[in-house]
């Protein structure tokens, strides 16, 4: 008789926890898994998914504008929130079905609700009490909120997807990059929209020109962005909510929404029980293999809070599987991950920015191109899109690739293959670029700019 239920038990089906459990279970693992809310994890179900569903239609309204600019002429457009809504949520039912159909189909067994750790090797799930040799943590992040009078009246970007009715004046607190997608959604839609953040410009951590360009595009758009105030408090009011901002300043929204970052979701799993070290701002610490302090228990995901991003909780579950049930040596490697936001305009990018360059490398030569994209000029859009290549100028190997405008994130996924292969300059350069397009920038840029 086997000494545990289960080889492998997977608390949180997201991302993470559905890819380690699939190929785990692939391997001839005996597998489960369990879930409180709905399979599919911040991504597909309040994520990824539905933000980039809403930010698809936000940007109607600048194609209808635009279009009079190529000879078409459009009836005055109508927009219905709750038509939207709908359709956004068939479409998450429809992707939360493939996904119990992917688990049921690899032989992994769903336990529906909280799963906490009784030791470390027993997890409860409701009334049901399950052993396993190995168990992995992957139960992703969850909105933060600030202590303030009247958070109550706030919502998250959880709630923001399941709104009543679109409101006419929307506040953002924060200026990551769910605040940015989500400024340029209720704008696109229609809403007055404001971002106040407690610093000096918006997404910290990109490169600086990236940052400065995402800026000058909101701002053309009509986003109020207000630096060096946060709200202090929330009050109801007759017409809203009073929001008095840390500079005493008053204003009345409809909306007040939080993107202030996210925590990882570790509170009532029981972790000290089963001799789980953490970390700061009570993430789970692991190494390279995603081993927590507890020998046979790992975690990986937002949960770790490495880097918060879909594609490398699945890397790090396919990554845990295979080397833990398929016989492979597979560590993680955070090298080179590419990231995009949905922004408006949106943002492409891959490797080091250029401060980070500057702070590891002897010598950096800087490649940069700020244009107006081909498809703004007929419209007579006045907007900048930004093209920028850092190179290591000891070997010319290309470190860091920064988009700014149309498909930047399309642009950018092809452009990390080369980035993470360590190709160099001269590589690029030999490059054809395909005319016309945005994107044939980064390979004809000569010219390194003067810093």
């Amino acid at each position: 008789m086997p000494r545990f239920d289960f080889d492998l038990f997977v608390i949180g089906a997201g991302s993470g926890g559905v890819r380690a459990s699939r190929i785990a279970a692939g391997h001839g693992a005996r597998v489960a898994i369990c879930e409180e809310s709905r399979v599919g994890g911040t991504c597909v179900i309040r994520g990824c998914v539905p933000k980039k569903l809403l930010v698809y239609a936000s940007q109607f309204s600048e194609h209808f504008a635009d279009s009079a600019g190529y000879g078409w002429k459009v009836g005055e457009p109508a927009f219905s929130w709750p038509a939207l809504i709908a359709a956004k949520d068939r479409e998450i039912d429809r992707l939360e079905g493939i996904y119990h159909r992917l688990l049921h189909s690899a032989g992994v067994e769903l336990y529906q609700g909280r799963g906490q750790l009784l030791d470390e090797h027993t997890v409860a799930v409701g009334e049901d009490r399950v052993t396993a040799e190995k168990i992995l943590i992957a139960t992703g992040g969850r909105p933060w909120l600030p202590d303030i009078p009247g958070r109550e009246l706030a919502i998250t970007s959880d709630e923001a997807f399941h709104l009543e009715k679109l409101p006419e004046r929307v506040l953002i607190a924060g200026a990551g990059y769910i605040a940015v997608e989500f400024a340029g959604i209720f704008n696109g839609l229609g809403s007055e929209v404001t971002l106040a953040y407690r610093r000096d410009l918006i997404l910290r951590g990109f490169d600086d020109d990236v940052r400065g360009t995402v800026e000058a595009g909101m701002r053309s758009r009509g986003i109020d962005i207000q630096y060096h105030c946060v709200p202090a408090r929330l009050e109801q009011a007759n017409d809203g909510i009073e929001v008095t901002f840390s500079d005493d300043r008053r204003q009345v929204f409809d909306c007040v929404m939080f993107a202030t970052g996210r925590s990882p979701y570790t509170w009532g799993l029981g972790l000290e029980d089963a001799g789980v070290r953490m970390g700061a701002e009570n993430r789970i610490e692991v190494d390279a293999y995603s081993r927590t302090s507890a020998d046979n228990i790992f975690a990986v995901g937002d949960v770790t809070d490495r880097i918060n991003l879909t594609p490398v909780a699945l890397m790090e579950g396919h990554a845990f599987a295979d080397t833990q049930f398929g016989g492979m040596d597979r560590p993680v490697d955070h090298a080179n991950t590419p990231a995009a936001v949905f922004s408006q305009p949106p943002v492409g990018t891959v490797g080091l920015t250029e401060v980070e360059a500057r702070e590891h490398l002897s010598a950096v030569r800087v490649y940069r191109s700020s244009f107006t994209p081909m498809k703004y000029t007929l419209g007579q859009r006045d907007e900048k899109g930004l093209m920028k290549l850092l190179v290591d100028d000891a070997s010319d190997r290309v470190v860091g690739c920064h988009v700014v405008g149309p498909d930047a994130p399309e642009i950018v996924q092809g452009f990390a293959v080369a980035v993470r292969a360590g190709l160099s300059k001269a590589e690029f350069d030999r490059t054809l670029g395909i005319h016309p397009t945005s994107a044939e920038e980064l390979v004809t840029m000569r010219q390194p700019v003067d810093n």
